[in-house]
């Protein structure tokens, strides 16, 4: 395969060192790839790897079953069942693995762990970061945009041992939009999921962050926290609501944009944007829809046990409408993959037709370069393209919260 790859044009300095699976298909490797480095190892029959391609300029790169866009720079570490449009880049020590998305010029630095993460255009990420868990949006470029700092962690774990924890950070109505207000999270901190950051917000550094910021364009920080011991059994879960609703709120995002991938994004299909690269593009979102799903239903599974403890603990004087929050969750969670796969089958419905003509339009007019066109969007069609998105949003929550009433 190396050799056949050779001749065929693309540019392995090294072949004695690089390594490439019998199972990687030399259709889908650019002529026109840049070059991949010594160390390299590349894996996988849905391996994509585009023009203008570098693996491992800095330290060797395994690469398996990914899709790697246009004048990508993967210069060291190991990724997974992810994709990456064009002129992402990530550094050395990066660790990145299925469901995650690096929408055009994403960036991370070294040493970031990410799984189950999509990152909107320009969004970049310092060094030593663990993300995983997490959508994040805002900004207008990459000399405006949003940002992680380094050292920071978003906690997706929970004492009680369940990972519904996924964090929105900005949104999909306004993020797509490429219009929004960066948003800053000071590195030497965390955000303990799951949690809703809004556009415009600045989390300062060193904060260790647990609660929702609704409200646009405002500076938050954590002082020290006072010490000291309290009781603590583990899997009681005396608040239900929050974590439930903001697993439902992301949920309905991801879809929202399941349908802008599918009414939207696949008009740039070209020579620049691939078949191939789109088709990994949405079943690289799929996949982060059922993980959302799998994990939002193993944390309504642990309330049986949950309520049986909370009931014992507190008697008389446990909350009616915690118990009964439980209860519709536990009886009614499988119903939200039924729900959820109802829509997906019949997105073609969630289209906007106005919209869909307006972006057609802005391409015979701007070509067919993503960012380009979504930046010429005026102001009135912007506003249009959100509202199309944010009735998703709310149609989708409407829809889980009719299975789960008492959460209103």
């Amino acid at each position: 395969m190396i050799n056949r790859l050779i001749q065929k044009g693309v540019r392995i300095p090294n072949p004695e060192n690089t390594q490439i699976g019998g199972d990687v298909d030399g259709d889908r490797v650019s002529a026109k790839v840049a070059v991949i480095h010594a160390g390299c190892k590349i894996f996988g029959s849905q391996t994509l790897i585009c023009d203008g391609v570098e693996l491992g300029a800095e330290a060797p790169v395994t690469l398996k079953n990914c899709f790697v866009g246009p004048n990508v720079k993967l210069k060291g570490g190991y990724f997974e069942n992810c994709v990456f449009l064009e002129g992402a880049e990530a550094g050395s020590g990066s660790h990145v693995r299925a469901g995650t998305i690096f929408e055009e010029q994403a960036s991370i630095a070294h040493t970031v762990g990410l799984k189950q993460t999509i990152l909107f255009p320009f969004v970049t990420l310092g060094s030593l970061i663990n993300f995983c868990d997490c959508l994040m949006a805002g900004g207008t470029s990459r000399k405006n945009h949003s940002e992680v700092g380094s050292s920071y962690i978003h906690f997706n774990y929970t004492p009680n041992q369940d990972k519904a924890t996924a964090s929105l950070i900005g949104d999909v109505p306004n993020g797509v939009m490429l219009n929004q207000n960066p948003i800053f999270l000071g590195g030497q901190g965390g955000l303990v999921g799951p949690c809703r950051i809004a556009y415009g917000t600045v989390i300062a550094a060193g904060s260790i962050y647990r609660k929702d910021v609704i409200k646009p364009d405002h500076l938050v920080f954590e002082g020290g926290g006072r010490g000291g011991s309290v009781p603590y059994t583990t899997g009681i879960y005396r608040s239900v609501k929050r974590q439930a609703t903001n697993n439902i709120v992301y949920l309905a995002n991801l879809f929202a944009l399941m349908a802008w991938y599918t009414h939207v994004r696949r008009l740039f299909v070209s020579e620049r944007f691939p078949q191939a690269l789109y088709q990994g593009l949405v079943d690289t979102l799929q996949t982060a829809i059922d993980e959302r799903i799998k994990r939002f239903s193993a944390f309504c599974e642990k309330l049986q046990r949950s309520r049986t403890l909370y009931e014992e603990q507190m008697g008389d004087s446990a909350s009616s409408k915690l118990v009964q929050q439980k209860k519709e969750l536990i009886a009614n969670r499988n119903f939200v993959a039924e729900r959820i796969g109802e829509n997906i089958e019949g997105i073609e419905a969630y289209a906007s037709p106005e919209f869909i003509s307006q972006i057609e339009k802005r391409i015979q007019t701007c070509g067919s370069v993503y960012i380009d066109v979504i930046k010429s969007l005026d102001s009135t069609e912007t506003q249009h393209g959100t509202q199309w998105l944010q009735q998703i949003v709310d149609q989708v929550v409407e829809q889980m919260l009719d299975l789960f009433p008492s959460l209103r």
